[in-house]
């Protein structure tokens, strides 16, 4: 400071007023109007890079406002974003103009918020970009696309394109969720190469993306690019010493032939999407009319089934399994039916699958329980006080631990736990929820048993067979089916019978529909017990309470009687198991 400029104040009270300036928590300087630094306290040398503790900072933009200050003669308040190579540092700033002793002076006061900005910048980013892949969210494609819209230019056309991985859920139930999550990492690497920097990939959600491809010219020209990109896919993964395959379903609309708006657009992409998700997956397909018919069907199916779980119009049907030796009844098999509206009963292939997808599966699976506890004289009386009752749990449920718990509290209820038997796809086994180690051990202290269901059409080998800890396998209809006269599933058949004897596990026939297929079985295997309309088609409590108590001795004869109404000509159709 100089002095002498000051000559009207001691030089006690100047050395007092420049320590409280020195010792000021903001950085401090005065200037002249030619710029020439007056003044500048410890923190401001520090912020500047003036005291050698780091390199000098770049000021020219700093320079430039306080000369706009000074010539408009108003104060004020800027950011300076001051770098050190990578780091940055972020000053508030107040430039306020004085006249002092006849001159123009201009003091700068400024505070460090770099801490604040960067907390800032961290809100943004966790707003508009996606924490795992870095990628825009939902809310920043649809303000591209919304801009677009606004311009109101139908011959511009864009692409909307909506993304779901398929069968993500088995891959982080498999391979574990830090795998899913790098899954999806290196996904949306590959899904963005060879966009334009006028397009956009966004992660919406889990496993959902949005692509925005803007402008385009034709449909062709999308579908071309899409079908390069789904190539890409195809190439395994290779994360964490796992070779991953991955597949994406992805569902296309255009501005302006299928919409108008954005949420129109994505909605129509999302409808062409489930479309390739229900017509095998790992595939593209653009939006037409007649997805928007069959969404409508859909989403009324959706609300009737909430509103019979509401309602409680589901009712069970009991399908026997049966000693193909001696034709007694071992166990019934409890399946789920649905009245709709008008009364007439639904089976469970048109429902059943939008239950697991709406999460509405648990709910009614807890309602089949309630309505055997509730009949559980009936079906004693009718089918024998020993028979074992079998109930399905969807493999989405045996690896939900929370469910789990919760249906094996409600089996204990019942007060008859070691009756009933959990009839899980061999899915549920080979993922690593760990089934065996984690669930089985609950059932297990309660004396319930555990079948295999439709063994042979999931993830089935004879080494992972090996591995399972169950009581029943049952063996699926598509290798019963004319077993008499194919002799390579007459071996597969042979096999694992064989493996399953070694392993204690009883073997059952499903969906035996003619007496060669049974001749077959009685003559050529030791297979004990089968299920199928060739004995009884499943039998209604409605039926139940018409039928008088029979004995144990001719308890068969109730199959026997629905095997003649199944010769008479009733089909499958009419009430295929679940």
């Amino acid at each position: 400071m100089n002095d002498n400029k000051y000559s009207g104040a001691s030089e006690a009270e100047l050395g007092f007023l420049k320590e409280i300036v020195r010792m000021l928590p903001a950085g401090l300087t005065v200037q002249d109007a030619q710029g020439e630094l007056l003044l500048v306290n410890d923190v401001a040398a520090a912020q500047l890079g003036m005291d050698g503790s780091r390199p000098s900072r770049d000021l020219a933009p700093r320079q430039e406002a306080c000369r706009q200050a000074l010539i408009s003669g108003r104060a004020v308040v800027a950011e300076e974003a001051l770098h050190d190579g990578a780091a940055r540092q972020v000053l508030l700033t107040t430039h306020r103009p004085v006249r002092f002793d006849g001159r123009e002076l201009l003091i700068s006061a400024s505070s460090d918020i770099t801490e604040q900005k960067n907390f800032e910048d961290q809100l943004f980013r966790s707003a508009y970009f996606d924490e795992l892949t870095g990628l825009p969210s939902r809310r920043v494609i649809e303000h591209r696309a919304t801009g677009l819209l606004a311009q109101g230019r139908a011959s511009e056309r864009f692409a909307l394109a909506f993304l779901d991985v398929d069968n993500f859920k088995h891959i982080n139930d498999y391979y574990g969720h830090a795998v899913g999550d790098a899954l999806l990492v290196e996904l949306s690497k590959r899904l963005g190469r060879g966009l334009r920097e006028s397009d956009m990939l966004s992660r919406i959600s889990g496993d959902e993306f949005l692509l925005l491809l803007s402008p385009i010219q034709s449909q062709e020209e999308v579908a071309e690019f899409m079908q390069s990109t789904l190539e890409r896919l195809t190439a395994p993964f290779f994360i964490d010493n796992s070779e991953v395959f991955a597949s994406t379903s992805v569902g296309i609309s255009l501005y302006p032939d299928h919409g108008s708006s954005f949420e129109t657009l994505r909605q129509n992409a999302d409808i062409a999407m489930y479309r390739i998700k229900n017509d095998g997956k790992g595939s593209a397909a653009f939006f037409d009319s007649s997805m928007e018919r069959e969404a409508l069907a859909r989403m009324k199916i959706e609300q009737s089934l909430r509103q019979a779980i509401l309602e409680k119009r589901f009712c069970c049907a009991f399908q026997p399994k049966v000693d193909i030796r001696t034709q007694d009844v071992k166990g019934i098999e409890a399946l789920v039916r649905l009245r709709d509206d008008e009364g007439v009963i639904q089976a469970p292939g048109s429902f059943i699958n939008l239950a697991t997808e709406l999460g509405l599966i648990d709910e009614l699976t807890h309602l089949v329980l309630a309505e055997i506890v509730k009949s559980i004289d009936l079906i004693n009386e009718t089918f024998g006080a020993e028979a074992t009752i079998s109930i399905n749990v969807a493999a989405k449920q045996a690896g939900n631990p929370e469910f789990m718990r919760s249906f094996a509290q409600a089996l204990d209820d019942t007060g008859f736990p070691q009756r009933f038997m959990i009839e899980v796809t061999e899915d549920a086994f080979v993922a690593k929820n760990h089934f065996q180690a984690e669930i089985l051990p609950m059932f297990r202290k309660l004396g319930v048993a555990i079948s295999i269901d439709d063994f042979g059409t999931g993830y089935s080998s004879l080494s992972a067979l090996a591995d399972i800890t169950a009581d029943e396998i049952k063996i699926d209809r598509s290798f019963i089916t004319d077993i008499h006269k194919r002799p390579r599933n007459q071996g597969i058949l042979r096999a694992i019978e064989s493996l399953s004897e070694a392993l204690g596990m009883t073997v059952i026939a499903e969906g035996i529909e003619s007496y060669e297929e049974l001749a077959y079985l009685q003559a050529a295997t030791k297979i004990r017990y089968a299920q199928g309309y060739y004995f009884s088609r499943p039998i209604f409590l409605e039926e139940l309470k018409l039928a008088t108590p029979i004995s144990s001795e001719a308890r068969a004869s109730v199959t026997n009687r629905s095997t003649q109404q199944n010769r008479q000509g009733y089909s499958r159709a009419n009430g295929y198991r679940r």
